[in-house]
């Protein structure tokens, strides 16, 4: 058992055992704390190893929880030591209610406990004392007789107990003097006592200041100006119909909505008996939410109540004439619940992320509700959406954990948002929703899937180093570093191909290049395995088959065979002067190492010494008479011939051939001379005419010697001939036939006899003549 999965259902176990068995035992000890407000965050106030006795907190997963769940405080998981989250304040907290406290739980949740809490706070002396009014304006009739006292606005200060108001003073004056008198609520008010009668005719107002002072052990105190005003004699005081009034008002009663309505009655008359509506006394509280017209007595809201914030409001009102003189009663206001607040989910413990392997009733959420309204009005329930694979489980107190009903695949669904609805039963209802996300985490199950399973990439020979020469992809459906694929060659089966320098692949993304250029003539094609492996634990891996074809360039410029370009001397062709048209002269045989198109040679005469006498068959290279030869033709013939592939840009190379013009076999083949190309480039008829002359000058004297020497030699050639089928010169000839059969461009077989002087160092090529075969 995976250790998450067990303490899930090590929860469960404890929660539904603290339902069943040990529900009332959580509220049976109260562990109550204190501090001073405004004490600073981070301050310690107790450590709950020691008092609670809870072990291991960080293994037990504590936490502290207020009621109306706000982090006042934060637990130390490692010491046990609660300390303060922020400063508190004790008037904004619990503004005069005493003593102030804050209820508090502290949860484990493995296994479940509750451990409930008070942390009192303790008031300092922060607030100084303050009047509501800046100047207080006193009407006191003349008549008044000494002893009366006048009950003026007392000062407010926010500080509680020995903190708040102890005392008043008045300023020194000859006319009155300071007595406090007890509200009966904890409270006292300031009363001016006339000492002696006054006389408006010689004083008409005076100025006092009235000074109050807390208790606080650095005491404060606060001032206001009292400008007691001396009016005529007013004898009657108003008085009001009832001394208590009480209402009841709706807590969603709107801005200026009518409280109450108040009335008092002067039996005197002018001035004297015109009444005035105001309050005294009040809180700020009742200062904020209420008022009061001052002739109609007519008591509104100025802004909206909230009956989960005060209950009830207290108001005293007075009456005063125009004489000076008030009636005083009070006011009661009761605030009746409306179900104006929805509930409140509040997610104590949340697991954002469960394996999908995971067993079934693992603990996911644990989370509370609440509902600030009173009554029906706060009674709730709870539930989830249909056809999801969780369970909502209540608990106790409004607590419900939320488990899985089933194993999860993150590959179907990665990602669940759960809707938890709560809704009251008050009328009309209100519903809150909330979502809980929760991911399912990944575990490596999948291995990586290639997009193919044989990958084919073409590569163009003579590439440059480095090329990228195709990609190859595959996925996995898993998440993560489960889904984090590497790719590699793997060792090829033929192990004489030397892979690794020839490709290299990307690991990251699976990019494939070709490390060094290749050679069309020496490989045309290669295949290997690549495999494409996760970086789960364990490792997936899988594989496909790359087949990379080698596209061939255009690199090999043609390769004349025949005739043989690289001797000292150039080969002659013997050419009767019988010959018919179309007489084959000779083939030109030339190969090309390159395929397809860029091996298909054509052939094209550039030059002759005898235009229109000579052609070549484009396509075999075969040259050919056009006409019979005439005896103005010259005897020496040399022609330029090209020969061309069919490459994208063509590749060509040249060939010369020597023809010399005969009258027969049997005449002595006479020996040419070599063909000079100097720098000035000599009219090649030119030259003939002068190679003649020159010939024809000294044949007559070697004429006979020749003659004999020719007789010999045709006669050797025949024996010769009658046993082998052709003919090889002797004597001072050494002959060497070429088969140049079926190679190049031949379309049938021929043999030519290659003559060498026997005499020459160099073994050059005198002429070369087709033999026939028997």
């Amino acid at each position: 058992m995976e250790p998450g999965v067990g303490a899930a259902q090590h929860i469960r176990q404890v929660l539904l055992f603290f339902v069943f068995l040990e529900g009332s035992s959580v509220l049976a000890t109260t562990w109550r704390y204190s501090v001073p407000e405004e004490m600073e965050t981070g301050s310690s106030i107790a450590n709950i190893i020691k008092d609670m006795d809870v072990g291991d907190l960080a293994a037990r997963g504590a936490r502290v929880i207020f009621d109306d769940y706000q982090p006042y405080l934060r637990l130390e998981l490692e010491t046990g030591n609660l300390l303060l989250n922020e400063k508190l304040d004790r008037e904004a907290l619990c503004s005069s209610s005493e003593p102030c406290i804050l209820h508090f739980q502290v949860l484990l949740e493995n296994p479940l406990q509750f451990f409930q809490a008070e942390l009192l706070i303790e008031d300092i002396n922060d607030h100084t004392p303050t009047f509501l009014e800046k100047l207080i304006f006193l009407n006191i009739s003349e008549s008044a007789t000494p002893g009366t006292s006048f009950q003026m606005d007392d000062a407010q200060d926010l500080d509680i107990g020995m903190n708040g108001i102890q005392n008043y003073s008045i300023s020194p004056n000859p006319y009155f003097y300071l007595k406090l008198k007890d509200s009966g609520k904890g409270r006292r008010y300031p009363e001016l006592v006339l000492v002696r009668s006054l006389d408006r005719e010689k004083e008409a107002s005076i100025s006092l200041i009235l000074t109050a002072m807390d208790g606080g052990s650095l005491p404060r105190s606060g001032t206001v100006l009292v400008q007691v005003v001396v009016l005529d004699v007013n004898d009657n005081a108003p008085e009001f119909e009832r001394t208590l009034y009480e209402v009841q008002v709706p807590e969603n009663s709107s801005v200026d909505s009518l409280v109450i309505k108040v009335s008092a009655t002067d039996l005197d008359s002018g001035i004297n008996g015109e009444i005035s509506y105001s309050f005294s006394h009040i809180s700020r509280d009742v200062q904020k939410t209420f008022e009061i017209h001052p002739t109609s007595g007519e008591v509104r809201l100025k802004r909206l109540l909230d009956f989960e914030v005060i209950q009830s409001y207290t108001i005293n009102i007075q009456a005063i004439d125009g004489g000076g003189l008030s009636g005083k009663s009070a006011i009661i206001v009761q605030v009746t619940d409306v179900n104006d607040n929805p509930p409140e989910i509040v997610i104590t413990s949340l697991m954002s992320s469960i394996p999908e392997n995971g067993l079934s009733e693992m603990v996911v959420a644990v989370f509370s509700l609440r509902d600030q309204d009173s009554g029906e009005n706060g009674r709730m329930m709870c539930s989830i959406e249909d056809k999801l694979p969780f369970l909502l489980k209540p608990t106790f107190k409004n607590f419900y954990t939320l488990v899985t009903e089933h194993p999860l695949d993150r590959e179907s669904r990665a990602e669940y948002n759960i809707t938890v609805m709560i809704s009251d039963l008050g009328t009309p209802r209100l519903t809150t929703q909330h979502t809980i996300t929760v991911h399912i985490s990944d575990i490596n199950d999948n291995a990586p899937a290639f997009t193919q399973t044989t990958y084919t990439m073409f590569v163009r020979e003579n590439n440059s180093p480095a090329l990228h020469i195709g990609t190859i992809s595959a996925t996995d459906s898993d998440l993560g570093s489960n889904a984090h694929i590497t790719y590699s060659l793997l060792p090829p089966q033929d192990q004489r191909l030397a892979l690794t320098s020839l490709i290299s692949i990307n690991a990251d993304n699976g990019q494939l290049f070709a490390l060094r250029a290749l050679d069309y003539e020496t490989l045309q094609a290669f295949e290997f395995r690549v495999g494409a492996t996760d970086r789960g634990s364990p490792a997936l891996s899988s594989q496909a088959l790359v087949r990379v074809v080698v596209l061939d360039d255009n690199d090999n410029a043609p390769f004349v065979l025949y005739p043989m370009q690289n001797a000292s001397a150039p080969c002659t062709e013997l050419l009767p002067r019988a010959a018919e048209p179309g007489y084959l002269v000779t083939k030109v045989v030339a190969v090309d190492r390159d395929s397809g198109q860029n091996a298909w040679l054509s052939f094209q005469l550039l030059k002759a010494t005898e235009p229109g006498l000579f052609s070549v068959w484009a396509h075999n290279g075969e040259v050919r008479t056009t006409r019979l030869l005439s005896e103005r033709d010259v005897p020496k013939h040399r022609l330029l011939l090209l020969v061309k592939d069919n490459g994208d840009p063509p590749r060509s190379a040249s060939v010369t051939l020597h023809l010399l013009v005969v009258d027969g076999f049997s005449q002595p083949y006479l020996p040419l001379p070599e063909v000079a190309h100097d720098s000035t480039q000599v009219d090649e008829e030119a030259l003939t005419l002068y190679l003649v002359i020159a010939l024809a000058s000294v044949s007559s004297l070697f004429l006979l010697s020749v003659l004999l020497f020719v007789g010999v030699r045709l006669c050797r050639r025949a024996r010769a001939a009658s046993l082998s089928g052709y003919s090889e010169p002797d004597g001072h000839f050494s002959g060497h036939l070429v088969d140049v059969s079926g190679a190049g461009t031949l379309s049938q077989s021929y043999q030519y006899e290659v003559c060498l002087t026997g005499m020459s160092d160099s073994n050059d090529i005198r002429f070369l003549k087709p033999v026939s075969q028997p």
